[in-house]
């Protein structure tokens, strides 16, 4: 007997830009999923490697989008959301991949006011060795209305691309992203958007792996002023979409969100203190982050 949730359509978007040798196991882990109704969406970043010839082995299997310019991780978004039909849309980065009960374990938690629901991954290394858990399981997550957390300081506990899926609802009058402004952490962009239309479900079980290795962004090894200023900036960005959006829709963000935010504040503070030259806000003192 078929529950109506088999009848749900799911979208699973992976965007790809020269992670030849970990995209089959992304691509595999989608097509692998348990859940009756599920189409996989691979785009192509223009890749200089293999990664083409990987995806053309699926034949038609998943549906391919090959950009013939590379032009970033919002880019590919945009281009997988235009292409995808499903009523669910998980984005699965290249290098991670999702155990075969996540669509299925994320549907059983959704109800007809969540615009974003959002699960724990394991850290794994470039041989799929379980390391740690993301986000720790000592740091919940939050749930419900988070629009007044949002708004107060830019910020609520939420997670990677990999870890969230989405209500199409909540991401068509968002979509599609700036792509210049997000070139990189496209995620940060729905995750801060896309609760201003619904609720956010959090789930505690990982349903999927997190890959940390040497080529991926989330590696900064020394760099930590480079780090530092990175995320400033697309805190920045983010929280301008989330001001305009927000403003769009009748509702009021304070200018210094941002100075709420304890996480903000320390990258500002190691910018600042790490390489102050090239730091890029001239009116900060370690005395006023501090």
């Amino acid at each position: 007997m078929h529950s109506p949730l088999d009848r749900i359509p799911v979208s699973i978007i992976i965007p790809n830009y020269n992670y030849e040798q970990f995209l089959g196991r992304a691509i595999d882990s989608a097509l692998e999923q348990d859940h009756r109704n599920v189409e996989v969406v691979v785009v192509d970043d223009a890749s200089t490697d293999a990664s083409v010839a990987v995806i053309e082995s699926y034949g038609d299997k998943i549906r391919p989008c090959l950009r013939r310019r590379n032009g970033g991780h919002g880019a590919a978004f945009n281009t997988g959301f235009e292409a995808s039909t499903g009523a669910i849309i998980l984005f699965l980065d290249a290098d991670d991949y999702l155990y075969p009960n996540a669509v299925s374990e994320v549907l059983d938690e959704w109800d007809a006011d969540v615009a974003q629901a959002q699960f724990r991954l394991h850290l794994v290394d470039e041989d799929q060795q379980i390391k740690d858990v993301f986000p720790p399981p000592e740091q919940p997550f939050d749930s419900g209305d988070v629009v007044p957390e949002l708004l107060r300081k830019g910020r609520y506990r939420t997670t990677v691309t990999s870890g969230l899926a989405f209500d199409r609802e909540a991401l068509e009058p968002i979509m599609p992203m700036p792509e210049s402004d997000f070139r990189q952490g496209a995620d940060g962009y729905l995750a801060t958007l896309a609760p201003l239309h619904g609720e956010v479900k959090s789930i505690d079980t990982c349903l999927g792996a997190y890959r940390i290795h040497g080529s991926n962004h989330s590696v900064f090894d020394e760099k930590l002023a480079e780090r530092a200023r990175w995320r400033m900036q697309h805190d920045f960005r983010r929280l301008e979409a989330l001001s305009d959006r927000a403003a769009e829709i009748g509702l009021t963000m304070p200018p210094d969100a941002g100075l709420h935010d304890p996480v903000h504040l320390e990258e500002r503070l190691a910018s600042l203190c790490v390489d102050e030259p090239q730091h890029p806000v001239e009116t900060d003192s370690r005395l006023g982050l501090a």
